[in-house]
């Protein structure tokens, strides 16, 4: 599907029914229940699961799956303009069964499951019965794989994986986890490192505390811990030594899922700067006629634009070229802008609120903690601007009309000596 600032009539009927529907039905839901991944929660089956009913009977369930797997088979043009909606809401990823970790969980199931892990793991999880935990960081090291200590060593039939994961997404509902581990010491971390499908219940698994972020009380990560627990040779993911090639189907499209669903959170932030400056007055006027007000939401309309139709035309050049690899370079600088235009405009928004901007009534505090959050999650800003610059120096040489040796002639000089004649011409009709 191309984008070319408008969308297809047919489509835009369903992204109506989707605006009307998270804003009068789900986003409610906010403020009202706790984790959208504590689905064993009686409140959650009673207030969630008739919307997502709901969701499914207008075929808008788990659409970033193909239609072999029960979603629409969207493209990532028409996830992200359906995402930016749902990212209004907390709710808004599971009412439309797209939520992380799962949707990722769920690519990598699909594409490296086996018939078995499929049936066991996969279809409920699709079906919204079961969530599932992505287990990749360790306490030691975030961003460096190479200091990662999990390991897994094999014992006939079996693998025993021994270490700890720190930050391990949504632990304390899930039903399993996708474990990364080192299989072999003598290759490079990149092959030699393997993923593996650990049941939540299996003996030697324990959570040794669940993590929230700044002061959420729902605490949905989790410091874990495995001792010795055995994991049938049959629940490795792929083949040995796979695991970033497993890992790179989730964390492509998250990390561009991540940016579609900040769009919705930076524009709910501007809706509600733009609502308060014309309905809050101070000093005889109202805020909305103060010019530093008004720059503020300059300022964000700008950024926001600027950073949408970057993620647009990511998500159209993911579907153009079917090759996360050649996307690299817009993924990574799409991730590395994300954090500051979430940050600024929910500070901005805040600010305007006064003390109700920082009060738990309105979402600013936890825009802005997200925002740090985004900067860390599937590598840290500083990895993806990196990636950004060798992918853009990849295609450059160096030039000596810019950077000649002295005894050179620069670009400058050779086109002096080019047009001398005319340039002299000129010089002797000057007065």
């Amino acid at each position: 599907m191309a984008w070319d600032f408008q969308t297809d009539p047919e489509f835009q009927v369903e992204l109506d029914w989707i605006d009307r529907f998270v804003r009068t039905e789900v986003e409610p839901l906010d403020h009202v229940l706790g984790s959208p991944w504590n689905i064993h929660d009686p409140r959650f089956k009673q207030l969630v699961k008739p919307l997502q009913a709901q969701v499914k009977a207008r075929k808008l369930w788990a659409c970033h799956l193909g239609p072999e797997l029960g979603g629409a088979g969207y493209g990532q043009v028409r996830l992200a303009l359906i995402n930016e909606i749902l990212g209004r809401s907390l709710f808004g990823p599971i009412v439309f069964g797209c939520q992380a970790p799962d949707s990722g969980n769920g690519e990598i199931l699909a594409h490296y499951g086996t018939p078995a892990q499929k049936q066991r793991y996969l279809q409920p999880l699709l079906d919204g019965d079961i969530v599932s935990c992505f287990a990749m960081t360790e306490p030691q090291g975030g961003a460096d794989p190479a200091v990662f200590t999990t390991q897994a060593v094999r014992d006939g039939d079996d693998w025993v994986l021994s270490g700890e994961k720190w930050f391990a997404s949504n632990a304390r509902y899930a039903a399993f986890f996708i474990v990364m581990a080192v299989t072999d010491k003598t290759v490079s971390v990149y092959e030699g490192m393997s993923m593996f499908i650990v049941p939540a219940e299996a003996p030697g698994v324990h959570i040794i505390r669940n993590v929230g972020i700044a002061d959420d009380p729902a605490a949905t990560h989790a410091y874990l811990s495995f001792e010795n627990v055995r994991v049938p040779a049959s629940d490795m993911l792929g083949a040995p030594g796979q695991a970033f090639v497993v890992a790179q189907v989730r964390l492509g499209g998250g990390r561009v899922h991540h940016a579609m669903r900040v769009i919705g959170q930076a524009q709910k932030a501007l809706d509600a700067l733009c609502e308060r400056s014309l309905s809050r007055s101070t000093q005889g006027s109202r805020l909305a006629d103060k010019q530093m007000v008004q720059e503020k939401i300059a300022d964000s309309w700008i950024e926001l634009e600027q950073f949408r139709l970057l993620v647009m035309r990511t998500a159209w050049r993911i579907d153009h070229y079917q090759d996360y690899k050649r996307v690299r370079k817009d993924i990574a600088a799409v991730k590395a802008i994300m954090p500051k235009v979430l940050h600024d405009i929910a500070a901005r928004a805040l600010h305007v609120h006064g003390s109700l901007g920082v009060s738990e009534e309105m979402p600013f505090t936890g825009y802005i903690v997200r925002s740090f959050q985004m900067g860390l999650a599937d590598g840290p800003t500083e990895v993806h601007k990196v990636t950004v610059a060798k992918q853009l120096l990849r295609d450059y040489q160096p030039c000596d009309e810019l950077f000649p040796d002295y005894h050179r002639p620069t670009a400058a000089a050779r086109a002096r000596e080019k047009y001398a004649d005319v340039l002299a011409g000129l010089s002797e009709l000057e007065p």
